[in-house]
């Protein structure tokens, strides 16, 4: 988390962080008192792979979205897509099973990770996100999300889910 908290210093970016009992699925998110939040849209991040484990994806979306693995192997132009493994989740993004987050991407050295970003998150004030650890979460703003994105030089891509 810290490193997080220094990376989004560095850029001047605007957070705020709150902290609340570890959770690990969007749905145990949702159980938590949403005024902590304050408003913030609390993010769906997943962490895929395609069938050969040459390509890696995280997708995130409004969290009381699904996200259709078809409908997203399509917008890739990917075969097949799965979840991808805990060990792959570590390697690369140093990032442990129900900690999956954008925030991760300061961890991957090689820049290998295509971002999907539901179009939706634009028109949303604040979104939520974990700080590479489960029992906390950043609220920021999409521009400043945005800008986080841009230091990690990840290719970005802007999608409808």
């Amino acid at each position: 988390m810290e490193e997080v908290l220094q990376v989004l210093d560095k850029l001047k970016i605007e957070y705020k962080l709150v902290k609340h009992k570890p959770v690990y699925t969007i749905d145990e998110m949702s159980k938590l008192n949403r005024d902590i939040f304050e408003g913030a849209e609390i993010c769906k991040n997943l962490f895929l792979r395609d069938e050969k484990a040459k390509r890696y994806f995280l997708v995130i979306l409004c969290g009381e979205k699904q996200a259709n693995l078809r409908n997203i192997q399509e917008k890739v132009n990917s075969k097949r897509l799965s979840f991808a493994s805990p060990k792959r989740l570590k390697e690369q993004l140093n990032l442990e099973p129900g900690s999956v987050t954008p925030m991760g991407l300061i961890n991957n050295k090689e820049k290998n990770i295509e971002v999907l970003i539901d179009k939706d998150l634009k028109d949303k004030e604040l979104l939520a996100f974990h700080p590479n650890t489960n029992d906390a979460s950043i609220l920021i703003s999409f521009a400043d999300f945005m800008k986080f994105l841009k230091h990690c030089e990840c290719l970005i891509w802007d999608v409808s889910f």
